[in-house]
């Protein structure tokens, strides 16, 4: 059944105006007045709805009723990416959130080759944005993931987080997996550095200030991997698909 975001608030009941971007997908799918679909507003649980009038760029749906069902993680993961170049932040954040992020928080590194400041990181993260969007409506998510602005990575490492810093780094000596087995499931922020991964005063830095370094095994994963890889290890660990 197509499944779709809302951001107005649903109730069970409403009569609602659809996104233009929604009508325009039912109108592709050739969708008919009477044709039931699912959506979801973001805040929790999903609604059953009926497709009431549809046009090239407009449509709208009956709302019935609502289903509180919820697939999120029981533990808060954040994953802090370091910017790769090119597509790969979309293919990370689309993954991410597949596999139950909560939160991502790009990071502007010493080795990052994208650069994005002023009206084009406020386009970025209107993409990205969409590309979260995107992924809840397929994987069946009906919270979305959090999206920070880009942020320096000094800046970040600076600023106090309640919950465990985990820096994947291949240097570590720890094991990621050993230390979710033995402290068990909790919220945490994973760091990954982009392509080069972060240098090592960076890495100094985030360890100074209470990150812990672990490595996710014995071969160097790429940037679009390394995060994914980590996130799927722990979910198998303690239970979380």
């Amino acid at each position: 059944m197509p499944r779709f975001y809302c951001p107005a608030p649903l109730a069970t009941g409403a009569s609602i105006d659809l996104p233009e971007t929604v009508a325009h997908h039912l109108h592709v799918l050739r969708m008919q007045p009477g044709d039931a679909l699912t959506l979801f507003d973001g805040r929790g649980g999903q609604y059953a709805a009926t497709l009431a009038d549809i046009g090239k760029r407009r449509a709208s749906a009956l709302l019935g009723e609502h289903d509180p069902l919820d697939v999120e993680l029981p533990y808060a993961l954040t994953l802090a990416q370091g910017l790769p170049e090119g597509a790969k932040m979309d293919w990370i954040i689309e993954k991410a959130v597949e596999l139950g992020v909560a939160r991502i928080e790009p990071l502007a590194a010493r080795r990052s080759v994208v650069r994005l400041q002023g009206e084009r990181a406020e386009k970025r993260h209107l993409h990205w944005e969409g590309v979260i969007v995107a992924a809840s409506e397929q994987c069946g998510r009906n919270r979305l993931a959090q999206l920070a602005p880009v942020t320096d990575v000094g800046r970040w490492i600076a600023t106090p987080c309640p919950a465990p810093r985990i820096l994947l780094s291949p240097r570590a000596g720890g094991s990621l997996a050993d230390w979710a087995r033995a402290q068990g499931p909790q919220a945490l922020t994973l760091m990954v550095g982009p392509e080069g991964g972060f240098t090592a005063e960076e890495e100094d830095a985030a360890i100074a200030a209470g990150a812990i370094a672990l490595s996710v095994g014995p071969r160097v994963l790429r940037t679009e991997t390394a995060a994914l890889a980590a996130v799927a290890m722990l979910n198998g660990l303690w239970n979380g698909m």
